[in-house]
């Protein structure tokens, strides 16, 4: 038997992967080498431009996102707090929910889709050809051939199907920092002032909550989420030599703290369910794929790229390749890809990843010790109050400066697109909630011309039309890709039905008529 999609990875980038297929009408076979799902404490939250397109799956609502999406007021960058109160325009999303909280959410989606994760199932090698790849498995029952279409790598940082499949992994390797965390309960002595800072026994500068501090002696975060739960964590460039053979605890964390901010802080488990181990990283890798695909077989989230987890851009990155991957794949899978539309995955995702690869070490360079650094925070801190530089970073936090190629001269094409509030013949509704089938959608929103919905129809199947009215229309009309992306945009009154039909061609192959 040869499967469409076999998925190595059930973390949620390959969740996320394997629910864009099955809303597109492949149904993959996803494969884990754990024996359950991890409960492992990982990532603290969503940040960026994916709180949006998981809202455009009616994700967001799931995993606890308090109504519509709203921009955050305040951020970090380098350790340098941002106050996006006033910016115009804030495009900057976050969505504080521990990682295994998304993957039983995107497990769950998945199953109502009908995908099966298949867990204790190891990759253990691969071949491909022209038509497909032959899997090599090692599971419960032993080893075992699968053959598949396409193979997918979403298996992590130390990705063998990247191995296997011989795509390199160049970038940098740094010793520094040591980083420590752990969820403890809030310790005693916690003053809060009115400022919302916090004062730690025995300091005199008090500490931001939800935010990396750099001081003479390291970086210190604490972030209070209940009355029995605190995030606590510290990076050291010049602390004292760690045995990595021996695990962490609550103790090596305390003196850690007690190094980097002077306080002695009694520390305890938190008081809440949850896997709490205490987690050390040494040093950091930022690497990138040299290409997110190899033949038939592909990358999508950490396989394809590490970096420093400081900002939280991980699964903004991850969920995104899962996206824009999705669709695509399917589109192959079901014969009415256009040409390229398979390979314009890595030419838009690996430029993302680079953006990605670039601020994270930047970051990581602003926090690190020493009197330079210092000087370059002042400067730093000098051009973040401007508000154009602020929007600037808060765009690259949010990955919502990432503009795709398109021959489309509308300010729309190519960025992610806005979450119109509109009215359809069923009643108020959003640009997100309509996106919630996976399905490209035409949006009219002249007045229901019916010239763009004669242009579409040979595309039936593959795009949806619609016509809504907006209240403050940004466009006439706009062509979006299923993962959220504006393929094509026509201000109002200007059809452009050139530039509709080259659109259509481009992504979404030729029309029904003449594939018959």
């Amino acid at each position: 038997m040869t499967h469409d999609v076999i998925i190595a990875g059930a973390g949620p980038n390959g969740l996320m992967l394997a629910c864009e297929l099955a809303l597109a009408g492949v149904r993959p076979v996803v494969l884990d080498r754990l024996a359950e799902r991890s409960s492992e404490q990982k990532a603290n939250g969503l940040v960026g431009q994916v709180i949006r397109l998981l809202d455009h799956r009616g994700l967001y609502e799931r995993l606890g996102g308090p109504g519509t999406p709203a921009p955050v007021p305040r951020f970090v960058f380098g350790a340098f707090p941002l106050d996006l109160r006033e910016l115009d325009g804030n495009p900057l999303y976050a969505l504080p929910v521990p990682q295994h909280r998304i993957e039983q959410a995107l497990a769950e989606r998945a199953r109502e889709l009908g995908v099966t994760v298949h867990h204790g199932r190891e990759v253990t090698g691969l071949t491909q050809d022209e038509a497909g790849v032959t899997v090599e498995v090692h599971g419960p029952d032993g080893p075992q051939r699968l053959r598949a279409r396409y193979l997918v790598g979403a298996d992590g940082g130390r990705s063998t199907v990247r191995k296997l499949a011989g795509i390199g992994f160049p970038g940098v390797t740094s010793p520094d920092p040591v980083a420590r965390i752990a969820h403890v309960r809030p310790p005693e002595g916690l003053q809060v002032l009115d400022t919302g800072e916090v004062l730690l026994p025995g300091c005199t500068t008090p500490f931001r909550p939800f935010t990396h501090t750099r001081t003479a002696h390291g970086v210190f975060v604490l972030a209070p989420m209940g009355p029995e739960l605190a995030m606590m964590a510290t990076m050291e460039w010049d602390g004292p030599p760690v045995d990595e053979t021996v695990p962490a605890t609550l103790d090596e964390l305390r003196a850690s703290v007690r190094r980097v901010t002077g306080a002695d802080l009694p520390l305890a488990p938190a008081g809440t369910p949850g896997a709490h181990t205490p987690r050390r990283q040494v040093g950091h890798n930022t690497r990138l794929a040299e290409r997110y695909r190899e033949g038939r077989v592909l990358l999508v989230g950490d396989a394809a790229h590490v970096h420093a987890a400081t900002g939280g851009p991980g699964l903004n990155l991850g969920l995104q390749d899962a996206a824009n991957l999705g669709w695509k794949l399917a589109a192959d899978l079901q014969g009415w890809a256009p040409p390229g539309l398979l390979d314009s995955y890595h030419r838009e995702r690996y430029p993302v990843g680079e953006r990605v690869f670039m601020h994270s070490q930047a970051q990581m360079a602003l926090m690190s010790p020493g009197p330079a650094v210092t000087a370059l925070r002042a400067l730093f801190g000098e051009l973040l109050a401007y508000q154009d530089n602020l929007g600037r970073i808060a765009a690259l936090m949010a990955g919502s400066d990432v503009r795709y190629d398109t021959d489309c001269p509308h300010p729309l094409a190519g960025g992610f697109a806005p979450d119109l509030p509109l009215t359809t013949a069923a009643g108020p509704t959003r640009l997100a909630e309509l996106a919630r089938g996976g399905q490209a959608l035409l949006l009219d929103l002249a007045g229901g011309s019916p010239r763009l919905a004669d242009l579409a129809a040979g595309w039936k199947g593959r795009v949806d039309v619609l016509t809504a009215d907006c209240p403050q229309p940004p466009a006439g009309a706009l062509l979006v890709r299923p993962d959220g992306y504006v393929a094509w945009a026509a201000a109002p009154g200007e059809e452009d039905p050139d530039g509709l039909l080259r659109a259509l061609h481009a992504w979404f192959g030729e029309p029904d008529s003449a594939r018959c």
